[in-house]
C-alpha cells in the first residue's frame, strides 16, 4: 500500500469565497498546490510588514519571541513527529484554528507546548516551524471530546503530558500522544469524523399558531389542498399551544386591567409579524415586541431592561413610549376636552421612581406593570416548553428525516459560498441517528444525535440539524429534505453552536498500516475513555445544559425563525420551495436579519473563520 492511499479527497474544485479567499480544495489538490516555499515566506513577510504599518502588533497573540541571549542558551533537544489527542470545551474561544488577534483553542495549546518545553523557544514564534496541523477545525463555541493535531514535539520527559495540561485551563485537555511516521498529517490521513449534537426535545414543538410561520403553515396547507395530511403529520402535538394559552396564559392576562391586557394581547399578536399592521402600531409597540422576543431569551436580557439600546433609549423608556403612543392615539380628543396636553400625558407616564413606583401615588407605574406582566408571560411559555416530553411517534419522524442524509449528497444549501455545480459540495454521510432514549436534565428533556461523515463543510451539521428540526416541527413532508439537497437555492438557518460536539475523528486506514507495517501505535481514543467521559460530563454537557437553562438559546433561536416575517423559511410549508418565491414584504432591516440567521449566529456564537486573520483555511468544520 503506497502513501498515496492516505491523500484522500481528490480534485474537488470549487468557486472562490468572500474576501477573495481561495476555493475549497480537496486534500490531494491542497497538498500539490502549497507552492514555492520562498514565495510563501516572502508573502508572509509582506503581510507582517503590512500589519505593522497598520499599527497592529507584528506577532500574533499565540506566538512568543525570545531574545537572542535566551535562544543561544537553550539546549537543543530532539523532536519527534506525534499525533496529540486532545479535548476541549469551545465556550469563550474563536474555534479550533489560529487567528492573529483572537483567543483560540490552537493558540492556547501552542502556548502550553512552549511553556512545557515541548516546543523549543526557537520555534515559539511560529507553529509552522513545528509542522502544526489540525485534524478538524471547529467553529466558535463548538466543543470536542476528541480531536487530533500532528506536529513535531520534544517528548523526552515522561511527564510531558502533565506539564502541558498544567499550562492549560481545565476546559482544554491533552489526553496523550502517539509517535507516528514522519509523513503523518492529522488532516490528510483522517478517514472520517463523528459529531454529536444535543438538542432539547421542545425544539420539535410546532410554531405557535399566532406566529408568522404558524399562520403560514395553515394558509399554505389550505392553498395546496394539503390540510388533512399536514394535520396528520402534527397529530401527536395537535392543540399543544392552544392548551397552554387556555390553561396558563389566559389566567395571567385575566389578572390585569383592560388597558394593560389590551396592550399585552396586541404585543403577543405583533410578534407574529402581521403584514397588515400600520407603521404607527409597530412604532408604538416596538418595545413590547422586543420584550416578547426576549421572553424567549435569557433572564440576563430581562435584567438589562433599564439599559440603553443602540438608539440611546432605555427599554423602560421605550415601554413608557409605547404606553404614551397608545394613550395619545386613542385618547387625544379626551385629553383636549379635559384640558390635558400630550406633553402632560408623557410627563405623567415618566413620573416614576427608580423602583418603578409612581411618584405621586406610590402605585406601580404602567410601564413597570407591563414589564412584570411580560416577564410572567415569558416564564410561562418557557416552563410550558420545558415540560414537553417527546412521544415515540415524534422520535420516529426525526429518524426518518435524518435518514435522507445517508449516502453521497450535494450540500450546497447547507454551507456558505457554494453552488450546486461545485463538486466539493458533495459529501458522504455514513450514518445520522438519534438516540431513542431522551435524557432529562433539570426538568428539560434532551436528544442526542450522532452523525458519522467523511468530512464536513462550514456550518453543515448545524444546518442539517436545523433542517430536520424545521421539517418535523412544522409538519412538513419529509421529502422536502430531498428537495433541499437538489439544485434549487434555499436559505437554511444554522442551529445553535451550543449543541455541537466533535466526538472523535477516525483513523482506521492509518491505524491498520501503522500497527501491521510500521510498528507504531494506533491513534485510539478508547484508552482514554474514562477521562474523556468525565471531561464531557463536567466541561461540555454541563456547560450546554447550564447555558440553555440560563439563556434559553434554543427557544430564542426557534422563536426568531417562527417570527421571521418574510418568505425566506416558507419552504417548510405545503407550498415548498415555491413559497419562498412569493414575496411577503422586505426592508433593509429584515434582509440583514435573514443574513444573520443563515450565515452568522442568532445565539451570539459567530463564525470563527470569517476573520481575515485566520492562519490557514484547509480544515473541515461542523
Amino acid at each position: 500500500m503506497g502513501s498515496k492511499n492516505f491523500a484522500r479527497g481528490g480534485n474537488k474544485g470549487g468557486g472562490g469565497g468572500r474576501h477573495g479567499k481561495k476555493r475549497d480544495l480537496g486534500r490531494t489538490e491542497w497538498a500539490k498546490t502549497k507552492g514555492d516555499k520562498r514565495q510563501r515566506n516572502e508573502d508572509e513577510q509582506a503581510s507582517k510588514r503590512q500589519r505593522v504599518d497598520d499599527g497592529k502588533p507584528e506577532l500574533p497573540i499565540y506566538a512568543t519571541k525570545f531574545s537572542d541571549e535566551v535562544l543561544a542558551a537553550e539546549e537543543r533537544r530532539p523532536k519527534k513527529k506525534v499525533a496529540v489527542l486532545i479535548g476541549y470545551a469551545g465556550t469563550g474561544y474563536r474555534g479550533m484554528q489560529f487567528t492573529y488577534d483572537h483567543k483560540t483553542i490552537e493558540g492556547d495549546l501552542f502556548k502550553a507546548f512552549v511553556a512545557a518545553g515541548a516546543v523549543s523557544k526557537a520555534n515559539a514564534d511560529d507553529p509552522k516551524k513545528s509542522s502544526f496541523v489540525r485534524c478538524a477545525r471547529t467553529d466558535k463555541g463548538v466543543h470536542a471530546a476528541g480531536n487530533v493535531i500532528s506536529l513535531k514535539l520534544i517528548v523526552e520527559d515522561e511527564d510531558i503530558v502533565q506539564k502541558i495540561n498544567d499550562n492549560l485551563v481545565p476546559q482544554i485537555r491533552v489526553w496523550g500522544f502517539e509517535r507516528t511516521i514522519n509523513s503523518f498529517s492529522a488532516y490528510q490521513m483522517v478517514d472520517s469524523r463523528i459529531y454529536e449534537y444535543l438538542i432539547p426535545t421542545h425544539s420539535f414543538l410546532p410554531p405557535h399558531p399566532s406566529s408568522f410561520l404558524g399562520r403560514a403553515l395553515e394558509e399554505w396547507a389550505q392553498k395546496k389542498d394539503d390540510l388533512e395530511k399536514y394535520r396528520e403529520r402534527q397529530e401527536e402535538v395537535a392543540g399543544y399551544w392552544e392548551k397552554v394559552d387556555k390553561e396558563i396564559i389566559e389566567p395571567i392576562l385575566a389578572e390585569y386591567d383592560d388597558d394593560i391586557r389590551s396592550i399585552l394581547q396586541k404585543a403577543l399578536w405583533m410578534k407574529s409579524g402581521n403584514p397588515d399592521a400600520t407603521a404607527s402600531e409597530e412604532q408604538g409597540l416596538i418595545d413590547l415586541e422586543d420584550v416578547y422576543h426576549e421572553s424567549e431569551g435569557s433572564e440576563a436580557s430581562q435584567n438589562d431592561l433599564g439599559k440603553s439600546d443602540e438608539n440611546g433609549t432605555s427599554s423602560e423608556q421605550a415601554v413608557k413610549g409605547a404606553v404614551v403612543d397608545k394613550s395619545q392615539g386613542e385618547n387625544e380628543q379626551n385629553n383636549r376636552a379635559n384640558g390635558t396636553t400630550a406633553d402632560e400625558v408623557t410627563e405623567e407616564a415618566e413620573a416614576v421612581d427608580g423602583d418603578g413606583q409612581a411618584k405621586a401615588t406610590g402605585k406601580p407605574s404602567r410601564s413597570a406593570t407591563l414589564q412584570e406582566a411580560m416577564k410572567r408571560l415569558r416564564q410561562a411559555y418557557i416552563t410550558a416548553k420545558r415540560a414537553y416530553r417527546i412521544p415515540k411517534t415524534r422520535l420516529d419522524r426525526i429518524q426518518d428525516a435524518l435518514n435522507y442524509y445517508q449516502g453521497t449528497r450535494n450540500y450546497h444549501n447547507f454551507t456558505v459560498q457554494k453552488t450546486y455545480d461545485d463538486a466539493s459540495a458533495k459529501r458522504v454521510i455514513k450514518s445520522f441517528v438519534v438516540n431513542p432514549e431522551p435524557i432529562l436534565i433539570n426538568g428539560t428533556e434532551w436528544l442526542s444525535m450522532k452523525v458519522h461523515g467523511q468530512s464536513f463543510m462550514m456550518h453543515q451539521i448545524r444546518k442539517m440539524v436545523a433542517m430536520v428540526a424545521l421539517v418535523v416541527r412544522c409538519g412538513c413532508d419529509p421529502d422536502r429534505i430531498k428537495d433541499s439537497l437538489g439544485q434549487d437555492n434555499i436559505s437554511i438557518p444554522k442551529a445553535p453552536s451550543l449543541g455541537l460536539l466533535l466526538e472523535r475523528p477516525v483513523f482506521d486506514s492509518y491505524n491498520k498500516r501503522a500497527t501491521s507495517e510500521m510498528s507504531k501505535e494506533a491513534i485510539d481514543f478508547d484508552k482514554y475513555k474514562t477521562e474523556m467521559d468525565a471531561f464531557k460530563q463536567k466541561q461540555i454537557y454541563e456547560r450546554m445544559y447550564e447555558d440553555e437553562e440560563n439563556m434559553n438559546v434554543f427557544g430564542n433561536f426557534f422563536n426568531h425563525v417562527d417570527n421571521f416575517p418574510i418568505e425566506t423559511f416558507l419552504f417548510v410549508t405545503s407550498g415548498g420551495i415555491e413559497a419562498t418565491k412569493v414575496p411577503v414584504r422586505h426592508d433593509e432591516k429584515i434582509d440583514k436579519e435573514e443574513q444573520a440567521l443563515v450565515e452568522a449566529d442568532v445565539d451570539g456564537n459567530g463564525d470563527s473563520d470569517v476573520d481575515e486573520n485566520v492562519r490557514d483555511n484547509h480544515g473541515d468544520e461542523g
